[in-house]
């Protein structure tokens, strides 16, 4: 657990800030395994899980949905049979926030204590 996954999604309008470069690179620390991806302009975070089997890739991403949806704050996922892809990025701001990184930290909690991981 860190501090970072135990803080809180801020409401996000579409003149918030985003994530300075120097707050990007601190927090990229305590979730290493994410990935940094620019699609059409956007920079988003992005990690891929793999899993025994669908059925636990399936329960992941429903995992993952709860949280999301209790925070107001939501991903993209891709599952498939054994992976699922999980992309966070602040739409109203096309661009990162805080938020995500913070959501990123609470999906590999949500991994940690999934069954069925490789």
């Amino acid at each position: 657990m860190t501090a970072l996954s135990q803080a809180h999604c801020e409401a996000c309008r579409a003149d918030a800030p985003h994530v300075s470069e120097t707050e990007l690179a601190e927090l990229l620390k305590q979730i290493p395994e994410w990935n940094i991806e620019v699609r059409d302009g956007v920079m988003q975070l992005e990690r891929t899980y793999l899993f025994g089997n669908f059925k636990h890739a399936l329960g992941f991403t429903i995992a993952v949905g709860a949280v999301a949806e209790a925070e107001g704050h939501h991903p993209a996922l891709l599952t498939e049979w054994g992976k699922v892809r999980v992309t966070w990025w602040t739409h109203a701001i096309n661009g990162l926030h805080r938020n995500d990184l913070i959501m990123a930290a609470r999906t590999d909690e949500v991994a940690n204590n999934s069954m069925g991981r490789k």
